[in-house]
């Protein structure tokens, strides 16, 4: 059996490991067997993306492009790699906030295993974007549906940085936390959020587009 042309078994072995990959980056124990489990659950998320990797690879450009654009296919790439990230990131707050960041262990393995994470997600993308070589990649609409989530993306941005303003304005007692590391991470999940909401809302206008078409 297949999917979109591709082994059905291969996206449900790819699902399987990505979920199993998260678990134990965020909720499993410290160490399995003697390994660091966020070392192992970030090499199986990696390798969940490298399965993926492979099934993208085989499968025929009819079948990408009758499921969708390569800028939806880019969104949902990149929407399955931000929320990963994300969750990834606020579960290793604590962990980044020491002022010798770059000398602390544990903080280098969380900046490592996010360096692994957009490896990947940069190769897939790069797979996706060769799929499509020598045809149209963007139409009037995938340029207006552009336009509109990357509006989407800019106000969740600054809606969250005017946020973070207000809340660095509050009495210092209720500000123990904002320690300069913890500010710098603040900032960059407001940027990932950002970034996940031009995913989504990008995801969002062609699902409607394609109902009104229908």
């Amino acid at each position: 059996m297949t999917f979109m042309g591709a082994p059905i078994w291969g996206r449900w072995i790819s699902i399987l490991a990505a979920g199993g990959a998260l678990w134990l980056l965020l909720a499993g124990p410290e160490a399995v067997l003697g390994w660091d489990t966020g070392r192992v659950g970030m090499i199986l998320l990696a390798g969940s993306a490298w399965g993926l990797l492979y099934t993208v690879s085989r499968m025929p450009r009819e079948a990408l492009a009758g499921s969708a654009s390569p800028a939806e296919w880019q969104a949902r790439v990149g929407t399955g790699f931000i929320v990963a990230a994300m969750l990834y990131f606020f579960s290793k707050m604590p962990v980044l906030d020491t002022p010798a960041i770059a000398h602390d262990p544990d903080a280098a393995a969380v900046g490592r295993n996010l360096v692994m994470l957009l490896i990947a997600w940069a190769i897939l993308s790069s797979v996706l974007a060769s799929r499509w070589k020598g045809a149209v990649e963007a139409d009037e609409r995938d340029r207006e549906i552009a336009a509109k989530a990357a509006g989407w993306g800019h106000g969740a941005l600054i809606f969250s940085i005017v946020g973070i303003a207000v809340m660095l304005g509050f009495p210092s007692e209720k500000l123990e936390w904002a320690t300069p590391p913890m500010i710098g991470n603040v900032l960059i999940f407001a940027l990932m959020w950002g970034w996940l909401c031009e995913y989504v809302a990008t995801l969002a206008y062609y699902r409607s587009d394609r109902k009104g078409a229908a």
